[in-house]
């Protein structure tokens, strides 16, 4: 029942998110790398190309078509953008405009059909505006770009910013608006009849709404454009304005069904209070990403959820009136809806609360910064599981990252794959990044299974690669392509790889490899949130290794 009350909460919330399939720039390709320096005589890396060039073929046999995976993170942004064209109907700049509009077309006109034609042309209209928009900002950024967004810290650091000055815009602080002198130009074509006074009218609508429905543009721009899909941000402004303009074309079909809408009044203002809240939690994602990348440290897992639990705790006071801003209009009692919505809200903030001392809160994992950021953690230092954990602290990079669930886990591929040899194991390697909500989700959910978490512990040896990391590599371990590109940090190397030996730049990306000779075991798998089907995936791996070995 927790697990249903905090996805129908977060479904609204953080639909965008549930959307993205976190995708980045991949990894390297072994037998393209050039050696800065002259540590790494021409023999060393001859062998080093002989080792990878079976792994690369065999890749390129196996490796599927990743248009399916792409495709469902577009019907994702579609879904996160139809939420937000509805949520962006119920805003005071939106919802009192409806009659209005709807008795246009309408008035004067006996004919239903000739209403709704135009009422269609309207919303159609409407479509145009926005998906227009959405290509603009892949035309303006290039899809390479976009793709980058995702994982660069400022741009991350940019859109936390961004998405707290939305927040407070709905909380009332200052009004988003476009300049007034563009609104009076659309409004005054819009006067001049025909199909094209109707467009006019459509793109006044877009405008004058522009302080109500930005910040819900913003957000989903941002989460599509950082998705990696290319035409991610079209997509997303595709669902939004039909959701916006579903109810013009069907209100101008059927006008009587108006008398049965709610009207106007101070619950258009609490929707977009609400929403507001929402942007706030929504904006510290991005800041955790920037945080996790360059290695901050300073807002681990318990400061994100003290953050969570004040917001969401300010919403539930809220809606049942215990908080009231300035432009909010009195409450005298509270409706059984609003009382429902409280009851959800609360629930979901004492939810949160365990996790403060470790609690593993597997709904919402995804979006939080990992388990091992947290200071005091009751479930370690009670000792709570019996299985043994895995000493990783003198491994390269141990000191920048955290081996999940206290796992056989190595950071560099090559220190990896020698130790895997020594000890006649199979390895899995695991593309990730600290800003992969499905790595996280993966971890949490999948990776906890008794019989995965066995798995994993006795059978295999893990090769987490974070493809998102900023932190400079050595100079001695910095690469560059034959094209000439330089690899500088840990994240660009290991993105590299993932691309150019495997044609993909999803995470996670799970690949089983014999360690002896450095092939692909089975064909590699991206996220499963069915520990039994994950389990398969692994198992056949492990068949398969057994055989060649």
């Amino acid at each position: 029942m927790k697990s249903l009350i905090v996805k129908l909460l977060l479904l609204i919330a953080f639909c965008p998110i549930f959307a993205q399939a976190q995708e980045t720039d991949t990894l390297l390709k072994m037998d393209e790398l050039e050696f800065v320096d002259g540590s790494v005589s021409e023999a060393q890396t001859d062998t080093v190309v002989s080792d990878t060039t079976q792994v690369v073929r065999k890749s390129e046999a196996i490796i599927s078509n990743s248009g399916t995976k792409g495709g469902d993170s577009l019907f994702g942004i579609f879904l996160a953008g139809f939420i937000g064209g509805f949520a962006a109907l119920l805003m005071p700049c939106i919802f009192p405009m409806l009659p209005l509009t709807v008795s246009f077309f309408t008035k004067g006109s006996q004919n239903r059909s000739k209403s709704f034609i135009r009422a269609l042309f309207y919303g159609i209209s409407i479509i145009v505006i926005y998906v227009v928009l959405g290509l603009a900002v892949t035309m303006i950024f290039g899809s390479d770009a976009l793709n980058a967004l995702s994982t660069n810290g400022i741009f991350n650091f940019f859109f936390f910013l961004m998405l707290i000055a939305f927040g407070a815009s709905f909380l009332g602080a200052f009004e988003i608006s476009l300049p007034s002198s563009w609104v009076n130009k659309m409004d005054a074509k819009s006067d001049e009849g025909g199909w094209a006074g109707i467009f006019f009218m459509a793109a006044t609508l877009a405008l004058v709404s522009f302080s109500c429905t930005g910040p819900i543009i913003g957000t989903l721009l941002v989460q599509a454009a950082t998705s990696g899909a290319l035409l991610g941000p079209a997509v997303g402004m595709f669902g939004f304005s039909l959701a916006l303009a579903i109810p013009f074309a069907l209100f101008a079909l059927f006008p009587s069904a108006m008398k049965a809408m709610p009207k106007s009044g101070g619950w258009l203002n609490s929707v977009k209070v609400v929403l507001g809240f929402l942007e706030l939690a929504f904006a510290l994602k991005f800041l955790s990403n920037v945080d996790l990348a360059y290695h901050w440290n300073w807002f681990d897992r318990e400061v994100f959820l003290s953050l969570w639990i004040v917001i969401f705790g300010l919403m539930g006071f809220y809606l049942l009136g215990k908080i009231k801003f300035s432009h909010d209009s009195n409450l005298p009692y509270l409706s059984v809806l609003r009382t429902f919505f409280a009851i959800i809200v609360l629930s979901f903030t004492v939810y949160m609360i365990p996790g403060l001392w470790g609690a593993p809160l597997k709904s919402i994992s995804a979006f939080l910064p990992p388990q091992s950021t947290q200071d005091f953690d009751l479930n370690q230092a009670s000792g709570g599981t019996t299985r043994q954990v895995a000493d990783v602290s003198n491994r390269k990079y141990a000191d920048l990252f955290h081996a999940p669930l206290g796992l056989n886990v190595f950071f560099d591929y090559e220190e990896g794959m020698e130790y895997a040899k020594a000890q006649k194991k199979m390895v899995m390697l695991d593309f990730t990044g600290h800003a992969c909500v499905n790595c996280r989700k993966m971890e949490a959910n999948v990776w906890t299974d008794p019989q995965v978490l066995s798995f994993l512990t006795n059978n295999v040896i893990i090769i987490q690669l974070y493809v998102d990391d900023r932190t400079e590599l050595a100079v001695e371990d910095q690469q560059k392509t034959s094209a000439g590109k330089l690899l500088k940090t840990i994240g660009s190397k290991w993105s590299y790889l993932q691309a150019s030996q495997f044609e993909s730049n999803s995470q996670p990306f799970y690949v089983l490899m014999n360690s002896s000779n450095r092939q692909v075991l089975v064909k590699p798998k991206g996220a499963d949130y069915d520990p039994i089907t994950y389990l398969n995936y692994l198992n056949e791996g492990l068949a398969a290794f057994v055989k060649l070995n």
